[in-house]
């Protein structure tokens, strides 16, 4: 029997999306480093500007060592009502071309154009096409990966960047693979790399080169998918709708909280704004879920599950309230406070396919 033909497959990955929005609305901020995020002692960088990047500024960066690096650093409040919005229009782009796409976050999506409603034979094309009206439509750019699975794809949509296109046909898999640091192969983390890195594994090459016995010696589980990496295989498909496991909202302060009226104050603001998002997705649970992270950042959660899901503001803000008050007092404080509800009864996507977590 014939064998398939090759999926075309496309990582479509916005450049420094909050910080472009935040540029392309202020004309004032172009061309300057920026960060999105909270600028105090306390504050993390949500994204940055190119500008800023130039100085070493990363994402998930505390802001008092990004303004080390920067002393210029721009710090802008983020508007995650107009990212949302802007992710929208992406998505509208998108599906001119294909259903079958998988949002991983507000700036980044799978897309299968295998077959596509324009009928273009290269997917190519395709990724340019797309490139091309998000610009037009939103004032944006985009970079995008394009091969024959999802690894892959994803893995080439970083190395142009920005506002780049990279094309890794079938016969290329293998060779774009063995010549990447094992530390930027999506699946792979930080502490995962480090490992491989102590058994003398440092790019994909290294990799293919250990049998799966070895690998399933000091990886476990997660051997199958490292040795079908390394030979550039994956055969996960893009997926048009992701299960729901769960809704959420945290907030990260700019002071650690001790003081009940303060925790309690804040604590009903997050519920109010997870109630906002669990009636937009109309995705109703059973579990209500405090997170706490503490000064020293050890985290903790508690529960309390329904016999019915919950359907109220108020009831999710009193269950939200007993397991808080049942903690204090919190004598190191409260760094983060996070609520959110489990166990779904519909699993309906929200608007940017992923849960929402407000850290500021």
């Amino acid at each position: 029997m014939d064998s398939p033909a090759p999926r075309k497959i496309i990582h479509v990955d916005m450049d420094a999306y909050y910080a472009s929005v935040e540029q392309r609305d202020d004309p004032s901020l172009r061309g300057l480093p920026i960060a999105v995020g909270g600028g105090g002692p306390r504050g993390v960088v949500a994204t940055c500007s190119y500008e800023a990047r130039a100085f070493g500024v990363r994402s998930a960066m505390p802001g008092a060592r990004a303004r080390r690096l920067c002393p210029d650093l721009l710090f802008v409040k983020p508007r995650f009502e107009v990212y949302r919005a802007v992710s929208g229009q992406i998505r509208e782009i998108f599906a001119r071309f294909t259903d079958i796409i998988q949002p991983l976050s507000l700036d980044e999506a799978y897309l299968d154009v295998t077959v596509n409603k324009p009928g273009i034979a290269s997917a190519t094309r395709v990724a340019q096409e797309i490139r091309r009206m998000i610009r037009a439509e939103t004032g944006l750019t985009a970079s995008a990966g394009v091969s024959y699975n999802k690894l892959i794809a994803k893995l080439a949509s970083d190395q142009n960047k920005p506002d780049g296109i990279c094309v890794v046909p079938p016969a290329e898999g293998a060779a774009f693979i063995a010549a990447m640091p094992v530390r930027r192969i999506h699946g792979v983390g930080p502490v995962t790399a480090r490992r491989m890195q102590a058994l003398g594994i440092e790019t994909g090459a290294d990799l293919r080169a250990r049998d799966l016995a070895f690998l399933q010696a000091h990886f476990g589980s997660a051997a199958d998918f490292y040795y079908r990496a390394a030979r550039g295989e994956d055969d996960r498909p893009v997926r048009e709708r992701q299960s729901r496991k769960s809704v959420s909202v945290e907030d990260t302060f700019f002071d650690d909280l001790i003081d009940r009226d303060a925790l309690v104050t804040e604590l009903d603001r997050i519920a109010a704004s997870l109630w906002t998002r669990i009636e937009k997705a109309q995705a109703w649970g059973r579990t209500v879920v405090l997170k706490v992270k503490f000064a020293d950042f050890r985290i903790i959660t508690r529960s309390r599950s329904f016999a019915a899901p919950v359907r109220s503001a108020e009831q999710l803000a009193q269950a939200g309230r007993e397991l808080l008050l049942a903690q204090l007092p919190l004598p190191l404080g409260a760094r983060l406070l996070g609520l959110g509800v489990h166990n779904l009864e519909a699993e309906e996507e929200s608007e940017d396919g992923a849960q929402f977590a407000l850290a500021l």
